[in-house]
């Protein structure tokens, strides 16, 4: 199984989210796009048909983790069908667009080009790439921006962090239920505590300088 990371940003590092009604399509897209068949009005679904939004799709891709930010996304990838990563992303980005320019009257582009793939090939790369994608949010907490380099003066105020935040597959590897149908069939999430404890390892670690190196995105 190829493991692929994707991240995209707003144009011109714009906000993709305004508010939480932004943040819930963004998940909720997550879920309804990623399916082989296309689909028809998905805000008339969303509001009107909840069977049929909960109801099983043949998935294009098997979603692994996924970190909402405020002007970008990060997920982790495998492919379902022939092409699935590149479908999946193609559907999702113009998906969530229409949604957005709709919704704030605007045209054009929201994300920046075509979203960035990197393929997770090496050990290392597979140990730590969801603790980097689950992690991001503390670019909100106040004075933990340093926690790519393992730099943390409160590991255990970081931990909490991330798990209250809302728009991130952590609460699910953590316990939480909300939004975890959209890891259906992940093997990683089947062995979350593992992953989660390997996540409260990496803050905890005398800081590796070698991670630098390890071109997760």
């Amino acid at each position: 199984m190829e493991y692929w990371h994707v991240m995209n940003r707003g144009v011109e590092k714009r906000s993709i989210v305004v508010n939480d009604a932004d943040r819930k399509r963004f998940v909720n897209d997550l879920q309804m796009l990623n399916d082989d068949a296309r689909v028809e009005n998905l805000q008339y679904v969303l509001n009107n048909d909840r069977e049929r939004a909960k109801a099983k799709h043949e998935r294009l891709v098997t979603i692994h983790s996924w970190c909402l930010m405020r002007n970008h996304y990060h997920m982790l990838l495998s492919d379902n069908t022939k092409d699935g990563v590149s479908r999946f992303l193609q559907k999702f980005n113009i998906g969530y667009t229409m949604y957005f320019n709709k919704k704030y009257i605007r045209v054009g582009a929201l994300f920046q080009g075509k979203t960035k793939r990197v393929q997770i090939e090496t050990d290392r790369q597979y140990l730590y790439i969801l603790p980097y994608i689950h992690l991001n949010p503390l670019d909100f907490m106040k004075g933990a921006r340093t926690w790519r380099a393992q730099c943390l003066t409160n590991q255990e105020g970081a931990l909490k962090w991330v798990a209250d935040y809302r728009w991130s597959s952590y609460r699910n590897y953590a316990g939480e239920k909300e939004f975890s149908e959209i890891l259906e069939g992940s093997e990683l999430y089947a062995d979350r505590e593992h992953h989660t404890s390997e996540l409260k390892r990496f803050l905890k670690v005398v800081p590796d300088p070698t991670l630098a190196n390890l071109n997760l995105e």
